[in-house]
């Protein structure tokens, strides 16, 4: 009996354990809680990664500066969304704007779309502000300066496996990330009708 009650209390526990998967902002404004953030959302990840599969994907083709002009852009960009949603400054379909850049972002990884690296940094800029201000406002004020460095941070971090992803596979074949790129795509749409 004691058995089935312990491994009944570990499954119920295992199963409730997505309902954690944030740090609550307005409680935690900690930089552990903007740095988790990022980490531990699939939306998120898969964004991140992506912006750095598609700048190791224009890198090789054209531009070395792609390596780091796309992924500053999207973290440049999503501090900016930031402090507008701080200010209290709305901003229209953010959670659709979040799902469309997975979507997005992981179409643009499947079809290895080559763009100046300018354009391509403001495609991800456009995508960043959506994301940054969604973190500004479920912050509210508590700790906004810790829980934006935290963000960001894990931003960048995220972004660097992206491209160190995307530069390690394509020694291989071209097209993993290009497979990569078109299951982000389909994980955004069931984020989006799941």
């Amino acid at each position: 009996m004691l058995k089935r009650l312990s491994l009944t209390a570990a499954i119920l526990a295992a199963a409730t354990a997505p309902a954690f998967a944030h740090l609550d902002p307005a409680e935690h404004g900690s930089f552990l809680a903007g740095f988790s953030h990022p980490l531990l959302g699939a939306d998120h990840i898969l964004v991140m990664v992506a912006v750095g599969l598609w700048a190791a994907q224009i890198a090789s083709g054209s531009s070395r500066n792609a390596l780091w002009i796309i992924p500053l852009a999207f973290v440049g960009t999503m501090a900016g969304g930031f402090l507008l949603a701080l200010g209290g400054a709305g901003l229209p379909f953010v959670e659709p704007a979040i799902l469309a850049s997975v979507i997005g972002l992981g179409l643009l990884v499947a079809t290895a779309v080559k763009l100046p690296v300018s354009a391509a940094a403001a495609i991800v800029g456009v995508f960043a502000l959506f994301h940054g201000h969604a973190h500004g406002g479920e912050l509210g004020s508590a700790g906004a300066l810790q829980f934006g460095t935290g963000f960001m941070i894990a931003t960048a971090l995220l972004h660097a496996a992206g491209i160190a992803l995307g530069l390690g596979i394509a020694r291989f074949s071209p097209y993993i990330a290009r497979i990569l790129g078109a299951g982000t795509a389909l994980l955004g749409l069931s984020l989006a009708f799941g």
